[in-house]
Order: C-alpha cells, then sequence, then structure tokens
C-alpha cells in the first residue's frame, strides 16, 4: 500500500503545525529548504515527537564527504526519509547510502518541473526522452545503496520494471484533473500513481492551499 506524505511548503512553522492537526491520521510530513531554512532542525523534531516521520527533502548534491555530513546530520534527527540529487554521481551517492544507516535515503532523479527542453539546458545536450535520463540516473542511485528514488508519475511505470518491487519510487506532482499544475511540467493522477507501482505520493499545494485541507488529505488517502 502506497503511503501519502504532505509537503509543508507553507511560511512558518507555525502554521506547518496548525495545519498538521487538521489533517486526521496524518503519517508523514515533508519539510523542504524554505521551511527547514526558516525553522532548522526544531521543526522536524516537533514532528518527530508528535509521532509523525519526516521526509527531510533538502535533494544534496555537493562532495561526497560533505553530502556524507549531512546525511548522517539527518540520521542523528531521527528523520525516516531524506534526499540526495542523483547528479551528484555515484560517489558521492555511495557515501551518502554508506553515511544513511536507518534512514530510507532515495534520490532525485529529474525534477518534476523539467520538461525534455528544460533538462537539455541543464546537460547541455538534447534530450529526446526524460524518461530514459530519469532510468539512467534511477540505476545509478540503486547500485550505489540507495532505498530507492524520487520521479515523477510520467516515468513511474518504466523505473517499476527497470528496477523492480523492492526500491521506493516517491512521485511528487501529484494532481487530480481539477488541480492547477503550478510549476510541474509533470504530473499524475493519485489513483494513477498507485496503480503504476509509487511507494510514496507527495502532495503539498493541492492540501496546503485548500480551503478544507482535512477533507482533500481524506479524499486523497482513500485513492491508496
Amino acid at each position: 500500500m502506497a503511503e501519502l506524505v504532505v509537503a509543508f511548503d507553507v511560511p512558518s512553522g507555525r502554521e506547518a503545525l496548525a495545519l498538521a492537526k487538521r489533517l486526521p491520521g496524518l503519517r508523514w510530513a515533508k519539510l523542504g529548504p524554505g521551511l527547514h531554512v526558516r525553522e532548522g532542525p526544531a521543526l522536524a523534531r516537533e514532528f518527530l515527537a508528535r509521532g509523525l516521520r519526516v521526509f527531510l527533502d533538502l535533494k544534496w548534491h555537493d562532495i561526497p564527504s560533505t553530502v556524507a555530513g549531512a546525511v548522517a546530520a539527518a540520521r542523528e534527527l531521527g528523520v525516516a526519509m531524506a534526499s540526495v540529487h542523483c547528479l551528484g554521481g555515484a560517489h558521492m551517492l555511495a557515501a551518502a547510502a554508506q553515511a544513511a544507516g536507518e534512514v530510507a535515503l532515495v534520490g532525485v532523479t529529474v525534477l518534476t518541473s523539467h520538461d525534455g527542453a528544460g533538462l537539455g539546458q541543464v546537460l547541455g545536450r538534447g534530450v529526446p526522452d526524460v524518461s530514459c535520463e530519469a532510468e539512467r540516473l534511477a540505476r545509478l542511485a540503486v547500485r550505489a545503496g540507495l532505498r530507492g528514488v524520487v520521479a515523477s508519475g510520467a516515468e513511474l511505470a518504466l523505473l517499476r520494471n527497470a528496477l523492480g518491487p523492492a526500491p521506493w519510487i516517491v512521485v511528487p506532482g501529484i494532481r487530480s484533473a481539477a488541480d492547477p499544475a503550478d510549476d510541474q511540467a509533470r504530473t499524475i493522477a493519485p489513483q494513477d500513481a498507485v496503480r503504476g507501482g509509487a511507494t510514496h505520493l507527495v502532495v503539498g499545494r493541492p492540501i496546503t492551499r485548500a480551503a478544507d485541507p482535512g477533507g482533500v488529505y481524506q479524499r486523497l488517502v482513500e485513492c491508496l
């Protein structure tokens, strides 16, 4: 059964904690760079004290020793999952995996905001198929010892077939037909993500900007 992870991309820790109270049965909280920079590890500790699993989604991409140190700090903090960026390369990924311990480390393949043209600008070459790039990076992450990967729903079926049943596939960009895509170039409906083999669905703005976030959260849970 897939898990629902709420991305608490809100302006303050106070608002994040208030929102969490409105989501019955909440199990996972994702903390990204904005909120983590504002609030520091204290907010993660508060979520952990409330019995939640924390996904520290900082997408580390640096030299191996620096990333390994950051992953070790996340392990000491007690988070359940953390992210690194696969573009850091095999040595960085292996160092991160060695430092992870019990933390489920996942590698970001291709950001959901990228289309082929945008990714081509980053890589300096044409990218006729984003899925092939995502698969290449996903295989690199799993070979390095990571628990799984982060990828858009557009690559989900391909990655599940390539990686087999064991690795986690964390899917952001979850949108229903009525939701605006915002800055996501590659989105997927929650039911399709579950059918495609996602282990974790990350949902932010469809919940955090809703008039009734608890109702939206509950409807998403029912899709799992």
